[in-house]
């Protein structure tokens, strides 16, 4: 039986150790090495390259934003199947149109990331519900201006808008947070609209997972 050739990157080894632990079954694969960023994972492929790579996105030295750009420079033929804690669908629409064969969450089960790692093999991609969702919006809405993101901390939010922050993952109203920093029901409004323009979220959702994701609340 002809083995698929897997690899993973990801800077967490008890998450490495866990995915390759959960795929043992599966006769078929092999896990040829591990990599703890980006970086590691090309000074790997230099001496043998993979059928399939799991990349996760947030990692040191080089993130998988920039890995997957660089592995498919130079090694067109390897599929990459992102494997992350990412959902938005700036994330999936980015990683796909750069080279991305797949795109699954952290909390996927065994058999899904399996069905993808063969899938990929033998078709050169693997969609699921929420790849597709997110394709088909990015055609709707093609006029929209395209945000890309990024995992690098360039967002700069001042005191008074961390403050905001914090109170609306506090789930504070508007009112109460007027009365809580000082200031009026309209301005604290408008600071919360600078932040949603700010970290290009629609709702007050998306400003809490911003926070969580940034460490700002835990």
């Amino acid at each position: 039986m002809a083995h698929i050739k897997v690899a993973i990157a990801d800077d967490h080894k008890i998450f490495r150790s866990g995915v390759i632990n959960t795929l043992v079954p599966y006769e078929n694969i092999r896990f040829i090495y591990e990599a703890d960023d980006g970086q590691h994972l090309l000074q790997l492929m230099e001496k043998q390259q993979p059928d399939v790579i799991l990349m996760d996105l947030k990692m040191p030295n080089m993130d998988g934003i920039e890995a997957t750009v660089k592995v498919k420079e130079k090694y067109p033929d390897v599929k990459i199947i992102i494997l992350t804690m990412y959902e938005d669908d700036n994330f999936i629409v980015h990683l796909v149109e750069n080279g991305a064969n797949a795109y699954l969450l952290k909390n996927a089960d065994p058999e899904e990331i399996y069905e993808a790692i063969c899938t990929t093999f033998e078709k050169g991609f693997y969609f699921n519900e929420n790849v597709n969702l997110a394709l088909l919006k990015k055609v709707l809405h093609k006029n929209k201006q395209q945000f890309k993101p990024t995992l690098k901390n360039e967002i700069q939010l001042n005191d008074r808008e961390q403050e905001v922050l914090k109170l609306i993952c506090s789930e504070y109203t508007t009112q109460e947070i007027s009365e809580q920093i000082y200031l009026s029901p309209r301005t604290v409004e408008g600071i919360r609209q600078k932040l949603l323009e700010k970290l290009n979220v629609k709702n007050s959702v998306g400003l809490v997972l911003y926070a969580f994701r940034s460490g700002l609340i835990e």
